[in-house]
Formats: C-alpha cells, structure tokens, sequence
C-alpha cells in the first residue's frame, strides 16, 4: 500500500516542475543554424487568431504537429516549429464596443492568456520566432508588398459591387461569402453595395495556381478539388453578336446573308459555340450597359429592370442565385448573328450576372436545360442544331445536351462533331474580326478593402493633383493610430481621424489625404511562415537565403474550413515573392492535413455555439498529458472526434499505470545502464518482439498515414504485455539489460504523445540530456518478425478455422496445414476440393464443389 502510494501518478506536481524547467531553456524548441548539415524538416498548424482562450479544436490541431515536431527532433532532424498570431480581424472592434477596451489592449491580453496555455499543455514551440501580424514591425512589409504588386499592376483599385456584411460592416472578399451569409456570421445574410475598392491581380496567376495543384501530391484531394472547382477553368469562344439598328447587312456571292461588324457589340461567351445556330434569344444582365442605355430611353423597360434587380439582389443575398425563378423581360430590340445574320431579340434576365463572364448570354434552348426552361416560359422558339451522331428511330428530345453528336441546320457546319465545328467556328469568327477563342476562370480579384479599424493600413495617397501616389518605401510603415473610436457605423474609423488622414503628398509636396481602408485579414496569413525563419529582421521581410533553406514547408496542418481562404490565397502570394525574386518554390508547403473537427453535442465545438470545453478545465482534473494524449487517441486525426470526457479519464489512467511500470523497475534497469543482454529467447523474445512491432508501426506511422489513434493503442497493448509479465520481471526472470530497452524504448515511444510523462520517466531512468534530443528507437525487423503465424482458412470465401504455421513458410507448406487440420478434414470430406489459393502470410481459400 505504501509502494502504490509512493508511484501514485500526480501530474499536478510532475508537469508544472518540467514546464518550469523547459521554459528556462529557450534553445530546447530552437532550430539549428542553416548550416548544421542536418536534414531540414519544417511542421507548421495554421496560426490562431487570439480570440481568448484555447479550446478543444485547438488542441487537437496542435497536439499534431508538436507529435510530429518531437518525433522528427528524435529522428535527428533540424525541426523548425514556430508560432504567431493572426492578431488583426474584427472580433477586436467587436470587443471595443462591448467592453469599451481598445482592440490592441483586448489583443495582446488574449494573446498573453493564449501563450500561458500553450506552454502549460507542453506544446513544443520555438518563441523567439513568435510572429504577431498586428505589430508595425510585421504588417510594414503587408505595406511593402502591397507597393510592390501594385508596380507590377497586380493592385489596382475600380468601383464595384461588393459583398457588404451588416453585421461587420466590412466588404467581404467572395471566398468569404459561404451559402449567401458572412464567414463569421452565419446566421447574417450578405448584401451588394457598390464601392470604390482596392483588388489583387490574382486572376493573373489562375492558370498557374490551377496546374499547381496537379503537383500537390501531398495534400488532400478533397482541398485540391475544393481549389480546382472555385478557380473554375472554362475554355470557349467569345462571341459579338451586332445591335441589329447599327449592323451593315449584305451578300454572300452564293445571295445568303452576310453581316459586316460594325456600331455596338454584345459581347457573350459560350462554352458550346457549336450551336450557335441555334441561339434564339440574347439574354443582358439586368446591370449591362446596353440595358442601362435602352432603358433610359423607356420608361416601362426601366420600371421592369428595375423589378428584375431586385429579384436578382434578394438571391445573391440568399446565397443561391442559380435557384431563382427565371424571369425576364423583352427589350424591343433585336441583335444579329454574325454567323448567318440572323435577327434574335435581345431580353433581360434576372439569373445573368453583370459581374460574371460578360453579363451577356447566347440562348439555345434546344441544348441548354436552363436556356430551355426560359424559352419555354416565355414562348421563345426552341431550334435543334445538334444531332445524335447514331441516328435512332425516334428523335432524341430536346434539350440534347451532350457533345456526343453532329451539327445540324446549321449551313456549312452541318455534318461536322463537336471539336471540328468548335474549330472552323473559331477560325471563322477569328477571321470575320467578331470573335476568338477564350479561357475563362470562375475565380475572381481578390478584393482588400476593409472599411474597418484594425487592419494593416493601404499604403496609398489621394492628393486632388496628382491623383493616387503610393507611400514611399522610407515612410513605411504607415502606422494605424491608436484611441481611435469604434462605431462600426459611417465607413472606416480611420476617415474620423484628421492627423491620420491629413498628410503631405510626398509627389508635389502639396496637401492630400491617406486612404482610410485597410487590407482584409487574410493579407496578414499569406505569408506569415516565411517571417517566422527570420522574425527580427528590420531590413527585409525575411532573408532569402534563410527562406529558401526552409521552404516549402514540409508539413502544413490546419482545418478544411481554409481550403479556399487562406490556402488559394497564400499559393498567390508565394508566386508573387518567387516573380520578385525573394524566394524559389512555386508552392509554400510540400504536404498539407486537414484535420477533423471536434463536436459536442452533434456540433463543431464553437464559441457561437457555446459548447465549447476548456482544456484548462482538463488539464487541471487530468493533466495535460492525457488531454493532449485524448486529442490524438479518440479519433483517427482527419475524422471528426465526438468529445467524451470519460475518454480524458480513461488515459489519465492508462498514464498511471505506465508510470508506474517504469517507476517499479527504474532501478534496475538504471543499474543495467551499459549491460549487454543474452541472446534473447521465451519471455525476454516475446516482450522484445511486442516492443520491436510496437516501434516499426509508430515509426512508419510517423512518416505518413499518421494512425496516431492506432499508435496510442499499440502503446497502451505493450504496456498491458510488459505489465502482464510483472510476476516474472520481479522475480528477476528478464535480464536487466533486456529489463532496461524495454523501459527506455517504452518512454521514447511516449514522448511525442505525452511529453511530460516521458521527461519524468526519462529522468528516472538516467536517460542522457532532454528526452526530446534522444534517438528515436530502431526497430529490429529480427526481433519482430513473429517464429508463426496465424493464417485464416476459408471455405468458398467463408471462414472454416485458423491454422498456424512457421512465419515464412513456403505456399505449399501453409497448403499442407490447412489440409491437415481436422476442421477442413471434416467440412471438406465427401467433396472435391477443386482449386487452393494461398496468399502467403494473409490467407487460404478453398474452393470446394
């Protein structure tokens, strides 16, 4: 009693007395220099926006990466993992107005509380790279490049309809807007507005960021797919059709039709200009020039439009404008196509978009489901133009929408398939001066303008003489002003600070005025991993040498929720530095996981939600072992984890019994420090092997498919072994020496897992230095290769018994024992045994007539 008293497991005592001492050493998480002449390894989890406090989402994204960061440490790799903070965003101006705290002082607070977590749960980061996006000495370079992309006409700044959330009172970039409502706010339905708005050219790298993900091998196919549908390459032709008033109408030599270009186009974009000739109507957004025009000379025309804008707004607000009712209608005039000068009547139609594509349609209904419901509608004529390329006996209905066919009705093309007619069509158009072909992307310019206080200021001046003068490169940063009132109402805060906006215009030395948005958030998370390898540095955004030693990133892990968000646009910003020569990788990490999510009560674990579980509460009932050790174990990690307690519970006391093994017989094995052990063989071989498996599973585990829940249980199964030979080890029937690997290998294997435990043990065994800095075990493949095997015997694919054989064993040697064994014998005796399969070590099937 009093022994079990003595090795009783207390991690209130054991953690707090190593957080203590690992914090007094600042080299124990530091990188080596670039120049150590070990293998790089760089494991980074997207970095937290300090909110207040950690929850169980957060852990279990960052117990992860501090496993995977220990074991690399042990596998002799120079590890960098750092941390920051994504310190800028709403929720601060948020906080401003509810508790009358200024969001720099609400930040840094948070960020304070965040970082005492961190180091209480153990996690393993490098601080004197720590990273806080809301610091001028960070954002002065989102200012830097900004001034370089807008050298390099990637800035640029245009009046537009914009995603307006009430609720932020911000613009939303479009990424931003998910089923109609904010990112943020679910429940808040975005609006349109139309503002004056700064953009990055990021449509100048959509092909590039497209073919890049091809090359992305390493990260999860649903994020590459999320990637490739939302930049939404489209190839096709772009179309003029001619305002029938101004088209010069004439001849062909043959007397058809012919139309010379000329007076005011509409210009449309079609995917399948082989049917073209079956274009019946021309649809205009109900924003298109040309209607704004007809409309200001009919009143009725306008009073429709006017109708039909609202439909259109009401839908994008609602999220979903490819559900509207389709309604539209007729302007009176009438546009010509250019292929055979016929005359088609243009409409208006509340589902085409002004900002996408051209906002001008072609209809062809005969081979369109959504051109067809319209015509249908409103009586529109329906023509086929495209035709089974194998005739059947009755005619194919309409709409036939498939390639699979030939042209039909449509002149010289008739006859022709799908790629020879888009072709000649092409050729033609090219030729006639009224087309060409056209690759088009779904992805949109990434718009930056945040009408909100705490944001990176945009570097640029308004002067009335000189129009817009970006900052020069001497005055930066642009520093964001603090005491500045947070209304959320009238614009941005920063318009309402004179000293701020009142500047000298550093062009023609006269008086102008600073812009007052600042750049959206995401700016801040494009970059912020090439700043952790060279975080003080006040000449440069980072040193490229030191960069490129880093880059990519070989492990990258963070939530799917940003596959559209921050992972398309940091892809951008990594090509923009290599194009300015600050860097040479095309991608900014090698592999990327998207781990599950935590849920409570059938729901993510959210804030909003208040369902959230403090890992404080945890940590304090059960240490922050088995709280990190829980994260890794409940689930496989890219599956969502349903939050138990009991499960903490549970491996709060897996954890006890563990350190009590090693506590029982850490003086031995501490004496048998340099023994060599006998030849293994009975108990010492089978504990050896069990131990020897344990390690080849987490190791190849480790370097990739990441079973950690597996390797937990694979863990807690050699500690049941070892434990279950208690009577025998006691009695001294183990050798020492084989005593002291099995211990020593034991605690190794826990440290990624449960680093507190395994530094304590670590301690008790006389272990050399930091068990982070410990090799990581070998594996033996002699020492776990099983002496026999259990093969399962089946009977037409049904299991009849298990038989066992010596492990390698020939094919026709495990054929013989399934044979002999009397349960086969027995089902088998009358019948044919028509066919054996063997699949050596896996399995025997008889197929049995």
């Amino acid at each position: 009693m009093a022994e079990e008293k003595e090795l009783r497991y207390d991690p209130a005592v054991i953690e707090p007395k190593w957080q203590e001492r690992w914090a007094a050493d600042p080299k124990l998480y530091a990188a080596d220099p670039i120049t150590s002449g070990k293998p790089k390894y760089y494991v980074l989890e997207m970095l937290p926006y300090p909110s207040g406090q950690l929850h169980m989402g957060h852990v279990r994204n960052y117990s992860i990466g501090d496993a995977l960061a220990r074991h690399m440490w042990m596998r002799g790799y120079n590890v960098l993992h750092p941390m920051g903070w994504d310190a800028f965003g709403l929720p601060a101006e948020n906080a401003a107005l509810k508790n009358n705290t200024p969001p720099r002082q609400w930040t840094l607070s948070n960020i304070a509380g965040m970082k005492r977590q961190f180091g209480r749960l153990g996690m393993g980061f490098d601080w004197a790279t720590e990273v806080t996006t809301c610091f001028p000495d960070y954002y002065r370079w989102n200012q830097w490049f900004f001034l370089r992309m807008y050298e390099r006409g990637l800035v640029y700044r245009k009046k537009s309809k914009v995603n307006w959330c009430p609720e932020c009172a911000t613009v939303l970039a479009n990424e931003q807007v998910i089923d109609g409502r904010c990112w943020r706010h679910e429940d808040t339905i975005v609006e349109q507005r139309d503002l004056e708005q700064w953009f990055f050219r990021i449509t100048a790298y959509a092909q590039e960021l497209l073919e890049g993900l091809d090359k992305l091998d390493g990260w999860p196919e649903k994020v590459r797919t999320m990637q490739r549908n939302w930049i939404g390459r489209s190839e096709g032709t772009e179309v003029d059709f001619f305002l029938a008033e101004d088209a010069v109408n004439a001849q062909n030599d043959d007397g058809s039709p012919k139309v010379i270009p000329a007076g005011r186009r509409i210009r449309v974009f079609t995917t399948r200009v082989d049917t073209i000739f079956g274009a019946t109507s021309i649809q205009l957004a109900p924003e298109h020039a040309l209607v704004t025009e007809m409309a200001s000379n009919d009143a009725g025309l306008a009073k429709q439009v006017s109708q039909l804008l609202e439909e259109q707004k009401k839908a994008r607000e609602a999220g979903d404008v490819g559900a509207i009712e389709k309604h539209g209608v007729p302007t009176g005039h009438f546009a010509v196509n250019p292929y055979n000068g016929e005359r088609i009547p243009i409409w208006v139609a509340n589902y085409i978009l002004a900002d996408y594509g051209t906002g001008a349609i072609m209809s062809v209904p005969g081979h369109d489901e959504r051109d067809f419901e319209f015509a249908t509608k409103y009586a529109i004529p329906v023509r086929r133009v495209i035709a089974p390329a194998n005739p059947v006996a009755e005619e194919t209905a309409l709409p036939f929408t498939t390639e699979d066919g030939v042209l039909v009705n449509s002149g010289e093309y008739n006859g022709l398939g799908y790629a020879e007619a888009t072709r000649r069509l092409q050729e033609a158009a090219v030729r006639g001066g009224f087309g060409e072909p056209k690759i088009t992307f779904r992805i949109k310019d990434w718009g930056v303008s945040r009408q909100r206080y705490w944001g990176t200021p945009i570097p640029m001046i308004h002067c009335e003489r000189d129009g817009i003068v970006p900052v020069p490169d001497e005055q930066l940063p642009v520093i964001l002003p603090d005491n500045v009132e947070i209304t959320q109402t009238g614009g941005s805060p920063l318009a309402r600070v004179p000293e701020f906006v009142n500047v000298t215009c550093p062009k023609c030395g006269g008086p102008a005025k600073r812009e007052t948005d600042t750049m959206d958030t995401f700016v801040d998370s494009s970059w912020y991993f090439y700043r952790y390898t060279d975080a003080h540095n006040d000449k440069a955004a980072f040193d490229s040498a030191i960069a490129n030693y880093w880059f990519p990133i070989d492990q990258y892990i963070g939530g799917v929720e940003h596959a559209i968000l921050h992972l398309i646009y940091s892809r951008f910003w990594t090509r923009v530095m290599r194009d300015l020569g600050m860097i040479k990788n095309d991608e900014p990490a090698e592999h990327q996981f998207s781990q599950g999510m935590v849920i409570k009560d059938g729901h993510k674990m959210s804030k909003n939600r208040g369902n959230v579980v403090s890992p404080d509460d945890m940590v304090n009932r059960y240490g922050a072992d088995a709280t990190r050790m829980y994260a890794l174990f409940a689930a496989p990690p890219d599956r969502d984890l349903d939050w138990q307690e009991d499960g903490v519970a549970g491996v709060s006391r897996f954890l006890g019994r563990a350190y009590r093994l090693v506590m029982r017989y850490a003086a031995t094995a501490r004496a048998a420090n340099g023994a060599i052990a006998p030849e293994p063989s009975g108990l010492s071989l089978k504990l050896l092997r069990k131990l020897h498996q344990t390690i080849a599973k987490i190791t190849q585990d480790f370097e990739g498919r990441w079973h950690f829940n597996t390797d937990v249980a694979a863990i807690m199964e050699l500690v049941n072994e070892i434990q279950g030979a208690d009577a025998q080890l006691a009695a001294g029937e183990v050798p020492a020496a084989v005593l002291r690997e099995l211990l020593t290998a034991l605690v190794l294997l826990l440290a990624p897992f449960a680093p507190y435990l395994a530094a304590e043990l670590w301690d008790e065994l006389g272990g050399e230095g930091a068990v982070l800095r410990a090799p990581w075990p070998p594996s033996n493949p002699n020492l776990a290769r099983e002496d026999e095997l259990e093969i399962p015997v089946q009977i037409n694919g049904k299991l009849a018994t298990l038989v066992r054989v010596p492990a390698g064993s020939a094919p026709s040697v495990i054929e013989a024992a399934a044979l002999a064994d009397e349960k086969i014998k027995s089902r088998t005796a009358g019948k044919t045994i028509a066919k054996v399969i063997v699949v050596p070590g896996k399995t025997v099937n008889l197929v049995v007539k």
